[in-house]
Parts: C-alpha cells; structure tokens; sequence
C-alpha cells in the first residue's frame, strides 16, 4: 500500500504543478471541475445515493452549477451575485461543520436520516472549493499570470505539509484525542505538529515566493486555512463513520477516492481565500 501510496504521489504532484503554471486558467478551470464532479460522485454515496445512476445525477447537477459559476466569473453581463458570496457562504458552513463535529454523534440525529440534508452539506463543500480555486487562480492575472499558481500551489503545499507534519508527529507524540468519536488518530500533538509545519512552511515561501503579500498577512491567514484543513478532514471521516465506509473511492491507488484527496483543500482553499481577498 505504502509502495502506492508513493508512486502516485510523485506521480500526481508533477501533473498538478504543471497544471497550475503551464495551463491557461480555462484549461485549469476544466480539470478542477471534472475533479469536482468526481468528488461529487464519491459524495453521493455519503449522501444516501445507492445507485450509480443516481450519483450520476448528482455529480452532473454539481457540474452544472459549477459551469454557471464559471460563465458568471469569466463574463461581466452575465454577473448576477458579488464574486465574495460564496466565499463568505463557505466561512458559514466550516464554522457549522466545526459545531456538527464537535457534536458528534448527538449532531447526527438531525441529518442522518435526511437526504437532501447531507446533499446540501456535498454541494457547502464541493461548490465553494471550485470557486474558490479559481478566485485563487484568477487573482492578479492581468498583471502578472502566475501570481494566481503561486498562491494555489502555497495553500496545496501548506495543507499537504501540515497533513504531513501532524501525522509524524501524531505517530511519535500523540497521546490526546482530538475528536475520538470521529477519527481517533487524530491527536492534539499532531495537531500542533501540523502547525508547526506550517509556520516553517509558510515562512521562506511567503519571503521569496512572488505572492506580492506581506508575511504578517500570509501567516494568519495560513494558520486559519490549516485550521479549516483539519475540521475538513474531519467533517468527511464524520460523513464516511455514518455511512459506514472507510475510503470515498477507489480511483486513485493507495490513497482512496478523489473526496480522500482534496477533503481537507476543500476547507481551506475557500477559508484562505476568503481571508486573503476579502478579511485582511
């Protein structure tokens, strides 16, 4: 497993980062949404959908949507809400998603029989994340087109830093649960692990990565999106203990689905873009 695990990995980081530096942002744009329609797919399951057809229904609704966001973003007549709204929206729901955790599981007496409750909570979470990937993206693009990559490849290895770090740490030191009824691998020395991986992260990038944002910023706003990196992990174990699954998916090998991979960007990429473009 351990074998696989790696070999996608080195796999899959040299895709992402051409990707995000090689294509024009509609061609990022088209691959961040046939990636969230896959995730929309695995979130089926968790949303009570037996059938595969379905969860095909499910996913091309989320595609949809998602390419209405996209002509609203990219066309001027067609904007019909602030770009901000869904940003703010996302803030809403991970600070719900937080209280439902914490809860958890007095939490799910009021979801874990409704259907369109927890398809509500996979749209919270999978449509906010795509526009705030491409809010990202977009950013600064008409003085310089790569400002938008650096600051999306420093959230993707900020989360995966500190997701690191946290596990190491957690593995070595941890002793305290963090949310046992949830994940109890989760400890509070791997959390403090994770940010400390963060701070040694988020400090040469935000120094010599042309982010064209001070440090000060670039920190606090670091802190919170792993934060929400974490409570986004969290809030995806919640959904898999209820439906009784260990992995999303199967797609990717050694890793599970697609929803395993970005659970936790799905929380802090919209968190940190919030923060960046409209809080500080």
């Amino acid at each position: 497993m351990l074998k696989y695990r790696l070999i996608t990995t080195f796999i899959l980081i040299p895709f992402i980062i051409a990707a995000l530096f090689f294509l024009p942002p509609q061609g990022f744009v088209v691959i961040t949404l046939g990636v969230c329609m896959l995730a929309a797919w695995e979130w089926g399951q968790l949303a009570g959908f037996d059938s595969p057809l379905q969860r095909a229904w499910f996913a091309l609704l989320c595609g949809l949507i998602l390419i209405v966001l996209s002509v609203h973003a990219y066309y001027r007549p067609f904007r019909f809400f602030q770009p901000g709204g869904l940003l703010w929206l996302s803030m809403v729901w991970w600070v719900s998603a937080l209280l439902l955790v914490l809860s958890y599981p007095t939490s799910a007496v009021f979801w874990r029989h409704s259907r369109p409750l927890r398809v509500i909570f996979g749209m919270l979470t999978i449509i906010p994340f795509f526009y705030g990937v491409f809010v990202l993206r977009q950013h600064g693009y008409e003085q310089n087109h790569l400002i938008g990559s650096w600051w999306l490849l420093y959230v993707m290895l900020l989360v995966w830093g500190a997701d690191s770090g946290a596990y190491v740490v957690g593995r070595l030191f941890g002793k305290h649960k963090l949310v046992s009824k949830v994940s109890p691998n989760k400890t509070w020395e791997g959390l403090i692990g994770g940010l400390l991986t963060c701070a040694l992260i988020s400090w040469p990038l935000g120094r010599y990565a042309p982010m064209e944002v001070s440090s000060e910023k670039l920190f606090i706003c670091s802190v919170i999106a792993v934060l929400a990196s974490v409570f986004g992990d969290l809030t995806e174990s919640m959904f898999k203990r209820e439906a009784g699954i260990k992995d999303s998916g199967n797609l990717i090998p050694g890793h599970g689905g697609v929803l395993d991979r970005i659970d936790s960007l799905t929380a802090a990429v919209p968190v940190f873009a919030c923060m960046m473009l409209f809080v500080l």
